[in-house]
């Protein structure tokens, strides 16, 4: 897993009261696939293949909102990706419970948004 230290630093720097369900996005997503990276962009976790991916809505502080930057032109069969902006989608999370519920969905749109980078 690519775990960055320089993400690890900022997250535990910013003591985020959701830190545990967002360490946990963080994990599925990296155990995805080992050249998905991470890094500090925009002021928040950024995941990256081939690009950038994702980003965490740091201020929100009931859930754990996740931005997928192209998230509109990800086919999601899912449901997990809500909005209709002109690019972006967000991957929402209210708790531990949710995420473990939702893994298979979130595993899903990020092996999707890997496909397409990789011209499948």
């Amino acid at each position: 897993m690519n775990k960055n230290p320089i993400v690890d630093n900022y997250l535990i720097e910013k003591a985020h009261p959701m830190n545990a369900e967002i360490q946990r996005v963080r994990e599925i997503i990296l155990a995805v696939h080992p050249e998905i990276e991470e890094t500090i962009k925009w002021k928040s976790p950024t995941f990256m293949y081939k690009g950038n991916m994702a980003s965490y809505f740091m201020n929100a502080k009931k859930h754990v909102s996740l931005m997928f930057h192209k998230g509109a032109t990800i086919p999601d069969s899912t449901g997990l990706l809500q909005g209709d902006g002109k690019e972006g989608r967000v991957a929402k999370f209210g708790s531990l419970e949710e995420i473990e519920a939702r893994k298979g969905d979130l595993e899903t749109v990020v092996k999707v948004w890997l496909e397409m980078q990789d011209g499948k």
